[in-house]
């Protein structure tokens, strides 16, 4: 079953098209990697999934609820009423790049906040699956801890560990490296190796080329908000890749 289906997608900021025509799918326990030059749309296709940015036209799905899709009536898209769209929020998490934490929450508040509010869980029940979380993550011995008290390892750790907390059928990375040391960038690939051998649905903005190549079922090229090229990993990053690929991913191992 598809959990992600998105269909000729458009996303304009007045007179800039920044996504043009997208389409794509993501099925269930698949990993996907959108890789591409900086300004190529993927932060921005990833914020119109997680419903940060009005897309412009368009048709999304997420586990099989349709989320937006084209206006009949004439040009833009039509969004579902309130109730399904938080549904629908409650299927996906968001990892972003710059970790996004709580400052004047400990570790385990972070974690626990959003299932007390949003899912109403109580505050035994959202700390046992916060501390199970951070044992995973290599964290129990945090929990107290303030953010600014951690590494960026173990901040995005943290996060991760948040996203996960409200259970979601499919996890979005917003390039989780990228304000990372080298040194820490290996922690959280780990993690989400890790995550993939479970089963998580995931898709992941990256600039991690060997990570895509090694972790991801399919890979997806992305410039100037068109997808490019899209396939398995062997593909995009062997003799059948188109010479556009071809061309970023030698200047990016040249870089």
């Amino acid at each position: 079953m598809a959990m992600l289906e998105v269909k000729n997608l458009r996303k304009c900021f007045g007179d800039l098209e920044v996504l043009k025509d997208i389409s794509f799918n993501v099925e269930k326990g698949e990993v996907v990697a959108i890789i591409g030059p900086s300004g190529s749309g993927k932060s921005t296709l990833l914020r119109c999934i997680n419903q940060l940015e009005k897309a412009s036209d368009g048709k999304i799905s997420v586990c099989g609820m349709d989320m937006l899709e084209d206006n009949p009536k004439g040009s833009g898209v039509v969004y579902a009423d309130a109730r399904l769209l938080r549904d629908i929020r409650l299927k996906i998490g968001l990892v972003f790049q710059n970790f996004n934490l709580f400052p004047h929450f400990s570790v385990l508040r972070n974690i626990t906040e959003a299932p007390m509010i949003v899912l109403k869980k109580s505050k035994e029940e959202a700390e046992k699956t916060a501390i199970e979380l951070l044992k995973k993550m290599g964290l129990e011995a945090k929990a107290d801890s303030y953010p600014c008290e951690l590494s960026g390892g173990q901040q995005q750790r943290v996060s991760i560990a948040r996203a996960l907390a409200l259970s979601p059928e499919i996890l979005f990375f917003d390039e989780p490296t990228s304000a990372l040391d080298p040194e820490l960038t290996g922690e959280i690939l780990k993690v989400i190796r890790k995550l993939a051998d479970d089963g998580m649905t995931m898709v992941i903005v990256t600039h991690e080329m060997a990570f895509a190549r090694d972790v991801a079922d399919k890979v997806i090229f992305m410039e100037n908000g068109v997808i490019v090229e899209e396939g398995a990993p062997e593909q995009l990053f062997g003799n059948d890749a188109t010479e556009r690929t071809k061309q970023f991913l030698q200047r990016f191992s040249q870089g």
